[in-house]
């Protein structure tokens, strides 16, 4: 396991600061003292990014999914001494380990396949008409291509698919641009053997010096020196609200403002409609508990508020959501700081008037979220902005309508999400389009009877939603559409065929999909 910064093919240790990750079920310190990089040590790497983008963005997408696949092999081939190093850092239990760096693997050879196949680059074209009348008709082609160096700031829930080498990373490297990581203190061990099994893929297969690198950090100076370098074209991040505006209102203060992709947060409202209550209220109640529990709470798709409209069926769900909850398990959180912060923002919700706790576990171990379900009335919830902040964490509040307006109310006032969530019979929808249609415009992805955790990464997936779920609504962070966050439209006019890229050339060599003269075809 490497302690040093990874700067392309070399290490370094410049600084004299070391810093630990320590183990969330103990408490204790982990082995491994790792150096913090300097400001020398991120212009090298920022020097060696930017000469390494004039080589790769040039790479064939095979050669770009060949490295991709290589680095999903050797970290498979790390086995459980990685497995073993994340759960140190993480507590998180062996399953939960083992089918993360499942998902993470797949998602870089699933990365692989778009990049080799290369119709993500939006390839359009408009032929020539040099005699349209009045004027000619220009030939005019358009791509996708990369921006340059991305800065990724690594995750503390997902220490593996949204870390050193997850979507962010997978997106970028597949579009061609250079990746320098920024290891969540959290993680240092883990982002160690993960990024030393990147730098060899690349070593392998014959990527430029500098395509990856990963800088450990102490505060948050690393992090500020990368954002504002003026060779960061892109950064990448998931986490707190408070952390994810703070890099973004940063990368609008420099000479170029760049993009900040920032996942923040999201309380993914569950609306329950009464035919479903009625029907189905024990398993939808035991449904939501798992759910509200899933990982310690610690998912940016927590279900973190249950709406339901008052009838005679009311009171019987609520019981029958204390019972599920009493039987739930304390999980440990992933580190101390997130569990304090659990349990001040758990507080505050208690505390204030109105707010009804309805069920806690009462006792858990070290550093243990204690899942929590809690209730308000509509009103209450509506005029107190504080009860719509996420708590992140196992806590949920159960928001009590009286009617279909008091539901629409709810919707209305909320902010924009990653999900939204409508629980109910399908002959019942049609009563309820009005709070459908509010939904649709708060929310990046809405649910028809599921939980919102759990993210599958394909295709049409959109992880994303109106701020302040994320900066940019338009984007997606899970799912193929990702690799998008990181190119930029170019137009080329008239230029003869021979010196066009290959996916504008006419003949298309790659045989990619394409846009001709408003047609889509192969």
């Amino acid at each position: 396991m490497q302690l040093k910064n990874i700067i392309g093919f070399e290490y370094s240790a410049e600084g004299k600061v070391k810093v630990q990750s320590f183990n969330p079920a103990s408490d204790e310190a982990l082995d491994g003292h790792f150096s913090a990089a300097t400001e020398s040590e991120v212009n090298l790497v920022m020097k060696k990014a930017q000469i390494a983008f004039a080589k790769y963005q040039q790479l064939s997408g095979t050669k770009r999914g060949e490295f991709l696949r290589k680095i999903a092999d050797n970290i498979e081939a790390l086995g459980d001494t990685l497995v073993k190093r994340v759960m140190l850092e993480s507590g998180l239990p062996e399953g939960r380990v083992k089918g993360e760096r499942g998902r993470t693997c797949n998602q870089l050879r699933l990365f692989a396949q778009v990049a080799e196949e290369g119709s993500w680059v939006d390839a359009s074209i408009d032929t020539a008409q040099p005699d349209r009348k009045p004027f000619p008709k220009a030939d005019i082609r358009r791509l996708l291509v990369p921006v340059g160096p991305v800065v990724v700031f690594t995750a503390s829930n997902f220490p593996l698919a949204f870390s050193t080498a997850g979507g962010d990373t997978a997106s970028a490297l597949a579009a061609g641009c250079p990746v320098i990581v920024k290891a969540h203190e959290s993680h240092l061990g883990t982002n160690a053997m993960i990024s030393e099994a990147i730098s060899k893929a690349a070593q392998e297969t014959g990527m430029p010096d500098g395509v990856f690198s990963s800088l450990n950090s102490d505060g948050y100076q690393v992090g500020q020196l990368l954002v504002m370098h003026p060779s960061t074209k892109s950064v990448a991040f998931t986490g707190s609200h408070k952390g994810g505006l703070a890099l973004h209102k940063l990368a609008q203060k420099r000479e170029e403002p760049i993009p900040v992709f920032a996942e923040m947060g999201s309380i993914n409202p569950v609306f329950l409609l009464p035919q479903a209550v009625q029907n189905k209220g024990e398993s939808i109640a035991q449904q939501l508990a798992g759910s509200v529990n899933l990982g310690a709470g610690q998912f940016c798709t927590n279900p973190g508020l249950i709406i339901i409209k008052e009838d005679k069926n009311t009171n019987d769900f609520i019981q029958n959501l204390r019972k599920a909850v009493a039987q739930l398990t304390p999980c440990t959180m992933l580190n101390k700081g997130i569990f304090e912060n659990y349990n001040q923002k758990r507080s505050n919700a208690l505390n204030i008037q109105a707010v009804q706790e309805e069920q806690a576990v009462a006792e858990g171990g070290t550093n243990q979220g204690l899942p929590t379900i809690a209730s308000v009335d509509a009103s209450t919830f509506i005029q107190n902005p504080a009860l719509h902040e996420e708590v992140f964490g196992p806590f949920s509040l159960v928001v009590k309508c009286q009617n279909n307006a008091e539901l629409e109310a709810v919707a209305a006032s909320l902010k924009g999400q990653l999900t939204g969530t409508l629980m109910g019979e399908t002959g019942e929808l049609n009563t309820y389009s009005q709070l459908i249609a509010i939904l649709q415009k708060k929310v990046g992805r809405l649910i028809f009877n599921g939980v919102p955790t759990g993210v599958e990464v394909c295709h049409s997936m959109h992880h994303g939603g109106p701020y302040p779920a994320t900066t940019d609504g338009r984007f997606t962070s899970v799912g193929t559409a990702a690799i998008k966050r990181f190119a930029r439209p170019l137009c080329l006019q008239n230029f003869p065929n021979d010196q066009l890229p290959d996916a504008l050339k006419t003949a298309n060599p790659l045989g990619i999909w394409r846009t001709v003269d408003g047609e889509l075809i192969r």
